[in-house]
């Protein structure tokens, strides 16, 4: 990997966007590369949960425009979504490990897209969320249209889209846009600790809960109802549900594996 830096350690999966220099913004080969680390987490065994940062002062700056106007002659951008970050949001939203988005800065565009992909999103102080697309006459895209909408409602992301006004760290709290804000130099240790808690939990609900709210967004009550029931079967017969009754009832800490 020569764009992300991937280290593994207590169950935990780092994946951080490394091109500082330009505030981490996607190529190709990012978009690539960070897609394949999705995937080689998802299939660990060992990795229970996965943290999402950028290196230096930005989480991402969103698609590298210099890199695009390289190939502007023969560059689609449908095509490009298609092939690059269509693949690395269904990746993370299908993903079933928890994946914590630690934004330490700026997400804008596409990287805001992606920060949105993940699950839990505690950012620092000194982050925000900004949509540019509309200063260069295009949409969002990069699976904000469904993700944004589906968390503060049509009328704020419409807001932000047309407007791309930069949203300030509180601000984003206060819209429910991230889980939780820290000062900037508490941002590692916050994340940390929300690692480690999910790494040790049980991972395999955990999952299972994932697909279940995500299936909920296109049935009825009464079908999502009926695949609760099937994934609560499923969950049922874990050992982890075995583990997690039996300590509560001997009254201890219980030792869940995921499995």
């Amino acid at each position: 990997m020569e764009t992300i830096l991937y280290d593994v350690a207590d169950h935990i999966a780092t994946i951080t966007l490394n091109r500082p220099q330009t505030l981490n913004a996607f190529t190709d080969q990012m978009i690539a590369e960070t897609t394949a680390t999705f995937k080689q987490a998802a299939r660990d065994t060992a990795v229970r949960c996965i943290v999402l940062t950028g290196n230096g002062r930005g989480f991402s700056s969103g698609q590298d425009l210099a890199d695009v106007q390289a190939r502007a002659g023969d560059f689609s951008i449908g095509e490009h979504l298609r092939h690059g970050y269509h693949k690395l949001i269904m990746q993370m939203v299908t993903l079933e490990k928890p994946i914590i988005g630690a934004i330490n800065g700026v997400a804008a565009g596409a990287g805001c897209g992606v920060a949105l992909a993940t699950d839990i999103r505690i950012a620092s102080d000194k982050a925000s969320f900004i949509l540019a697309f509309s200063k260069i006459g295009l949409i969002p895209d990069s699976g904000i249209n469904w993700l944004l909408p589906r968390m503060i409602g049509y009328g704020r992301a419409y807001q932000l889209a047309i407007t791309a006004e930069k949203l300030p760290a509180a601000q984003a709290l206060e819209w429910g846009v991230v889980n939780d804000v820290v000062p900037h130099d508490q941002l590692p240790e916050t994340v940390t600790a929300w690692a480690h808690k999910l790494a040790s939990g049980p991972t395999l609900a955990f999952g299972l809960t994932k697909r279940a709210m995500l299936k909920a967004w296109d049935t009825t009550l009464p079908e999502s109802l009926e695949y609760e029931a099937y994934l609560q079967e499923v969950a049922g017969r874990s050992a982890d549900n075995q583990e997690g009754v039996l300590a509560f009832l001997e009254k201890r800490t219980a030792n869940f594996t995921g499995k």
